[in-house]
């Protein structure tokens, strides 16, 4: 008979696992903690980018749903190499090395992504992201260029039919509370009083970003002060029943991806809004203008680099701040460059025709202080650079203690509009640590008999950042290998 597996979670990385565990002869019962509205976890907040080492375009257009689109012929998709890829992850190491999880996110990375396109999980490129129009080509940027049809919904619609079609089953309103062991061995799972067998069980069930007291107890800092910017339901479930057992934690347990929101948003992103609407309250088009603390003072250099290796770290210095709020101002010029969740029916903004009268209208700041900033800043501003939002530019503000490194403009065209921003926590960077076979290890880095662990489980793989988009590839590369390995279990 073929053997039983358990995944527990319904998100990016559980449906990777489930459908790598059904391709290899095994039957898959999928637990998942929310009903059907809400299952899918953190992966229906994001956009369905995905980040992954290719060397051209040739390894692009197999995994696009519509391979003949006119614009694909005055593209410029440029490489992403696995030299790249590296140097983009040790940028966020903290001087750290590249760890085992990061190697393999690497060199699984594109592999991961032909698995998904030979399961039906297509993509487009995110021209309106990820690409400028330049001399009438459209030149993506920062190596970050496919995106799942219907963003981070899609791509769970799309994997969950991939496991149904294999023969998955997916229960709803199915909390796990507990492992099973026997000897050692992990040979299932509590549901509440209900006890389910299985072969092996894989956690792919999220960190411990939903839970205000996990937060603070094991991150401190001003996290428990965070907008959650996703799913409810990950709320360190899995993390705690896997050390209870013995298992072994790997990575910075204070350590997530953050990014600035709406400082008006609700938790959760507003769940009386579809699901594919409720990551418009993101706020990562810093990069076009400046951000103010209460201070009236700009606090980050917010052109130090593409916003894809950014947006991670301002949010947690958004949170940082006096009130843990900040300001977001731009000018007209800036417009039709803003994202679409600028302009989101309930986005929280103010509007002026001078700097003057919109240095007033910020709630919380020190309007004094504040023009001040804009000044010496519009004063500082490079007038001989040309802007280019496609480059690093190196347009910036010679002589300013806390220069703008690319794409200062000056704030002088009328009306000026500010969006008050607060940090908004995504996923946690601390879980556990895995075997090259996604198997859990204990504290003596023997493989906890039966439990693997995938996603935001696995620890080890970001540390005090990320390039955009690498988590759903994250998800996808630890999954695959996590389902595979445990079916062979």
């Amino acid at each position: 008979m073929s053997k039983q597996i358990i995944v527990v979670g319904s998100g990016n990385a559980a449906m990777c696992a489930g459908i790598a565990a059904l391709e290899a002869g095994a039957r898959v019962l999928m637990l998942e903690k929310a009903d059907q509205e809400l299952a899918g976890g953190n992966t229906k907040y994001t956009a369905g980018a995905m980040r992954f080492a290719y060397d051209n375009a040739d390894d692009l257009l197999p995994l696009l749903k519509d391979p003949d689109d006119p614009r694909l012929a005055v593209t410029d998709f440029g490489g992403y190499t696995r030299a790249k890829f590296a140097d983009d992850l040790l940028g966020f190491n903290g001087g750290r090395p590249l760890s085992e999880e990061q190697e393999r996110l690497i060199s699984q990375s594109l592999p991961a992504m032909q698995w998904l396109g030979g399961h039906g999980v297509k993509f487009e490129p995110i021209y309106s992201r990820q690409s400028f129009e330049k001399d009438g080509r459209h030149v993506f940027w920062g190596g970050l260029t496919l995106a799942a049809e219907n963003e981070g919904v899609g791509l769970f619609e799309m994997e969950l039919a991939a496991f149904e079609r294999l023969g998955g089953v997916i229960r709803y309103n199915s909390a796990v509370t507990g492992l099973v062991t026997k000897d050692g061995t992990v040979t299932g799972v509590n549901v509440g009083e209900e006890v389910i067998k299985a072969d092996a069980v894989i956690l792919a069930c999220g960190g411990f970003e939903a839970s205000t007291d996990r937060r603070r107890d094991w991150m401190g800092g001003h996290w428990d002060k965070a907008k959650v910017r996703g799913t409810p339901m990950n709320t360190g479930d899995g993390l705690a029943m896997a050390v209870e057992i013995g298992a072994q934690q790997n990575g910075l347990i204070d350590g997530c991806h953050a990014t600035p929101m709406d400082l008006h948003m609700p938790d959760y992103a507003n769940l009386d809004l579809p699901a594919s609407e409720r990551k418009n309250y993101r706020k990562i088009c810093y990069f076009l203008g400046v951000m103010v603390n209460a201070n009236g003072e700009r606090f980050v250099d917010e052109g130090a680099n593409f916003r894809n290796y950014t947006y991670a770290q301002f949010g947690k210095a958004v949170l940082e701040q006096p009130g843990h709020f900040a300001w977001q101002i731009f000018d007209a010029k800036v417009d039709d460059l803003l994202y679409a969740e600028y302009s989101f029916h309930d986005a929280h903004f103010v509007q002026a025709d001078t700097l003057e009268a919109l240095c007033a209208k910020l709630d919380g700041v020190d309007a004094k202080a504040a023009q001040a900033t804009l000044a010496a800043y519009n004063a500082a501003v490079n007038a001989d650079v040309e802007f280019d939002p496609t480059s690093l530019d190196g347009k910036g503000t010679p002589g300013l203690p806390l220069p703008k490194s690319n794409w200062a403009q000056r704030l002088d065209k009328p009306p000026f509009k500010a969006y008050p921003v607060t940090g908004g926590i995504t996923f946690t960077y601390g879980g556990l640590k895995v075997a090259e076979t996604g198997a859990v290890l204990d504290q003596n880095d023997t493989p906890v008999a039966g439990l693997y662990a995938a996603g935001e489980m696995v620890g080890g793989v970001f540390f005090e950042g990320y390039p955009g988009g690498s988590g759903l590839t994250s998800g996808a590369v630890f999954g695959r290998i996590a389902g595979g390995e445990a079916a062979a279990f």
